[in-house]
């Protein structure tokens, strides 16, 4: 990467994006920490040093994205970037059948068009620096539960687009890579759990006569994986090393499950169903 050491993390208010910021700080880099209100970029700031920087970075806010374009590429000059971690994420889950679009909608535009349009913003800082790209990605990239479609959707995404910038941008150095976690104490669950309780008592008497106890045995799974996910610092050490290593892996496989589901993932579609629905007490 040279001497240029400035970095981009998306999503850095809570979890695995709080936790990379400031371990990307403790190792050297000048980071500017994407967040969505001020007090967190405060609160960022006291627990780092004094080279990081907090911009407000709503990634679907074209107008904050050009921004924070604008405020990097003036403090970078022809440095360029050394890294973007696009981190930033939400998790929506309910029945493919009765999810709202509007709501389906919001999940695609934060977890996939969002980190599109951040990457596109970054790349001619990238070019300067043959700088590199990290996604966090998902174990649901490749390994949908029941009532998870839609997120599993985005992080499907985020798999093919990071292979595709990987081979398109291999002309100019530019490695990508892709974090792979799997269950990881955020508070992406907690909110996740609220907002899936949330819809359950305002849904329609159809959706819960006819997944209701599919919901109930999820959420049940979901308060089990949480308390038992592994700490986001955990993603972090594996986003600095595929940051910094002279030779990194194009996909990390993070977390207390993620082998396990990635051997799940390989077996054959009904065997695979019929593990994961007995494993969840689903018939």
């Amino acid at each position: 990467m040279g001497a240029a050491r400035w970095c981009v993390v998306t999503g850095a208010s809570t979890g695995i994006g709080r936790a990379s910021v400031l371990a990307l700080d403790r190792a050297g880099f000048r980071v500017f920490a994407g967040v969505r209100q001020a007090a967190a970029g405060d609160a960022l700031r006291a627990e780092a040093s004094e080279r990081l920087e907090p911009v407000l970075l709503d990634v679907t806010d074209e107008g904050q994205v050009a921004a924070a374009r604008e405020r990097v590429s003036e403090a970078v000059g022809d440095a360029g970037l050394a890294g973007l971690m696009n981190n930033a994420g939400i998790a929506v889950n309910a029945p493919m059948e009765f999810i709202p679009i509007a709501d389906l909608r919001r999940q695609l535009e934060v977890n996939v068009v969002g980190q599109v349009a951040v990457t596109q913003a970054f790349l001619p800082l990238l070019r300067r620096a043959k700088g590199r790209i990290v996604f966090t990605g998902s174990t649901s990239g490749f390994l949908t539960l029941p009532l998870a479609g839609p997120y599993s959707m985005s992080k499907h995404s985020i798999e093919s687009m990071a292979d595709a910038l990987r081979m398109e941008l291999r002309p100019w150095g530019i490695h990508v890579a892709v974090l792979r976690p799997g269950a990881i104490a955020t508070p992406i669950w907690e909110k996740a759990l609220s907002e899936g309780d949330e819809f359950l008592e305002q849904s329609s008497a159809d959706l819960q006569e006819l997944y209701g106890g599919l919901i109930g045995g999820m959420r049940e799974a979901a308060v089990e994986l949480a308390a038992q996910g592994s700490p986001p610092e955990a993603v972090a050490r594996v986003a600095v090393h595929a940051l910094t290593s002279r030779r990194p892996k194009t996909h990390y496989l993070v977390g207390k499950n993620g082998r396990l589901e990635r051997v799940l993932s390989l077996l054959p579609a009904r065997l695979r169903d019929y593990v994961l629905l007995k494993a969840l007490g689903i018939k």
